[in-house]
């Protein structure tokens, strides 16, 4: 039989390990902890939880709005009133916006529209 000692037996507490090996293991095991609890919380989804919608989308406008009559403290009659005026202005933000992608179509080439097209939708992501 064979008289070295098991792997346990030289891992053992009595054993010398340097400290520049325990710290690479170290921060080898913290670093690999690390990419494992962000591929899950990726994996789950909660950071598109904490991104607010875009403000021209209907959850956005509805959003703002519930946090204004929130912070706001509005009566009945003002939330109304804020609302008229929120819808107001998202119509005209929507008219803009159309008016300005209109005039910007007029001077671009064939190809340079379909690279627009493409900037807009990856935004709106």
């Amino acid at each position: 039989m064979s008289t070295s000692p098991s792997l346990l037996g030289r891992l053992s507490v009595g054993s010398v390990w340097s400290p520049k090996t325990i710290a690479s293991a170290s921060l080898t095991l913290v670093f690999l902890c690390g990419g494992v609890v962000g591929a899950l919380v990726m994996d789950l989804g909660v950071h598109n939880r904490q991104r607010l919608p875009a403000f021209e989308t209907s959850q956005g406008q509805t959003q703002y709005f519930e946090h204004l009559q929130k912070e706001l403290n509005l009566t009945p009659a003002q939330a109304e009133q804020v609302k008229s005026i929120l819808g107001d202005f998202w119509q005209y933000y929507r008219t803009v916006l159309s008016e300005c992608r209109g005039r910007i179509d007029t001077i671009l080439t064939p190809e340079q529209r379909l690279k627009f097209e493409q900037l807009l939708q990856d935004q709106k992501r």
